[in-house]
């Protein structure tokens, strides 16, 4: 067998194995592994076509339209077609055609959290981690349609192993184990301005994440889909691990996406405002696409309509529904006329001199690759925008402190429970946002809809006191 550093050396990356015959041999063992899953082709490429052959020219915006999209039967959207898509989703999903997919591949470092981003405490009582609280989301969709569904995650190089011992050590939260899959999302060197492959140190290559947008390859190459087949899932709902409020298995969605026979339907909110850091669903060339809010023009992201509103305000956040085989197409890389375009980043990379010294860069030095997931849109057959209400569905913790937070986070459910409440005719006080005064908390396995909520009250008995520190939860259901 020929030893990755004579491919290098082709390449014109030998410098990767500079150091090798001075290191350890478990170090070069190491070395060898991180070498041979470079795809030194795809490489070559990107260098060749992104770095030495591009012009960088200014992109251009003028044929760029608004997405449509079905609003939600409260912003003028057909009820009746809400009921038929919701009756749809759960028929496929007591016939076990629908598989759980989150990507989690970061740490909680931004929210100062050493461990995976799952892990991290996310709500107001209990402190349930964010991986509880869609287990238990998954768990109860799973006993109310008769069908355990499946659950993948795909991790990452830093927080596999944390991620899978996180879950050994609580039980896989009262999932069946062999119903939760973890992988691990693919990696891709970062490279220098003149695309020679940079070393984090003699025995390590520079290694990154390929984005969300490598979790469709990492499928793929993980066997996922392969067990998808076999099992006869043919729907696949993604999200990302930062957000508490994502329906995780939503029947609506799910049957909006199976009626008009979508490969990849997408949840849309309205922007709150024309600066709202969230991709834009938008359409060029008769192709859906989504414009990230750094692309975006000015003049186009305040751009109103007649009626005052964002022309360009249907917000990406994050949730799509996959169909199986349009992944395997996308994800599976032997056509070229489906294969995601890499993003570059210039970055600052940790990384050694020629003699082998650490070298801490001041100023970006290299570049880095990864894939969006929704670069999928334009090769999708039917691609479906569907509205969700973002006070039920989008309320992610991606910073410390300020937006995005743990507490605007925990607001956020904590009104979404206390609009169940009211609507369960509980006397609950409120501020003028609709916060409620006291801090409780609901389960998914008490209720995971304002629906459910309703009917679970309505069977409790005795019924407790809504006050600070009440759990609802799977113990608290009469029976």
């Amino acid at each position: 067998m020929i030893h990755p550093r004579h491919s290098f050396e082709e390449a014109g990356q030998g410098h990767v194995f500079r150091f090798f015959d001075t290191l350890p041999s478990d170090q070069q063992d190491s070395l060898t592994r991180q070498a041979a899953g470079i795809d030194l082709a795809e490489l070559s490429r990107l260098i060749e076509t992104e770095i030495q052959g591009s012009e960088h020219q200014a992109e251009d915006f003028s044929d760029l339209e608004p997405a449509s999209y079905r609003p939600v039967p409260e912003h003028g959207g057909d009820k009746a077609a809400w009921i038929q898509a919701e009756e749809a989703g759960e028929a496929a999903l007591r016939a076990g055609r629908v598989a759980a997919f989150t990507v989690a591949g970061g740490q909680g470092t931004r929210l100062g959290f050493d461990g995976p981003k799952g892990a991290y405490p996310t709500t107001p009582v209990r402190n349930a981690p964010l991986f509880q609280v869609f287990a238990e989301k998954i768990r109860a969709a799973s006993e109310r349609y008769g069908k355990a569904i499946p659950w993948y995650i795909m991790t990452s190089d830093i927080n596999h192993a944390a991620t899978t011992a996180f879950f050994e050590e609580n039980g896989f939260f009262g999932l069946a184990p062999e119903r939760v899959r973890f992988f691990s999302q693919g990696l891709m060197p970062a490279v220098d301005f003149d695309g020679k492959i940079l070393m984090a140190s003699p025995s390590q290559i520079a290694l990154s994440p390929d984005g969300h947008g490598g979790s469709l390859r990492a499928l793929v190459r993980s066997g996922a889909i392969a067990e998808m087949e076999t099992q006869g899932i043919d729907v696949i709902s993604y999200f990302q691990v930062d957000n508490p409020l994502v329906a995780c298995i939503d029947p609506a969605f799910i049957g909006f996406h199976l009626l008009d026979e979508s490969e990849l339907s997408s949840k849309t909110v309205p922007k709150t405002s024309a600066g709202e850091k969230v991709g834009v669903f938008c359409v060029r060339g008769g192709k859906t696409q989504v414009v990230e809010y750094s692309d975006l023009p000015a003049d186009l992201a305040e751009e109103t309509d007649e009626n005052g509103e964002l022309r360009f305000r249907a917000g990406s956040i994050a949730i799509h529904l996959f169909d199986r085989d349009f992944v395997a197409r996308v994800g599976g890389g032997k056509d070229e006329a489906f294969r995601l375009p890499f993003h570059l980043a210039r970055k600052k990379v940790p990384t050694i001199d020629e003699a082998g010294n650490p070298v801490e860069p001041t100023e970006p030095n290299g570049i880095k690759f990864e894939m969006f997931v929704f670069d999928a849109l334009p090769f999708a057959q039917n691609p479906l925008v569907i509205e969700t209400k973002r006070a039920d569905e989008f309320s992610p913790v991606k910073n410390a402190e300020g937006a995005d937070s743990l507490a605007t986070s925990q607001a956020g459910q904590r009104r979404q429970w206390a609009r169940w409440c009211k609507a369960a005719e509980i006397p609950l006080e409120t501020d003028d946002t609709g916060l409620p005064e006291v801090i409780f908390e609901v389960s998914p396995l008490f209720a995971d809809t304002e629906e459910r909520f309703i009917e679970a009250w309505k069977a409790l008995e005795p019924k407790p006191e809504v006050e600070d520190g009440l759990v609802l939860g799977e113990a608290r259901r009469a029976g």
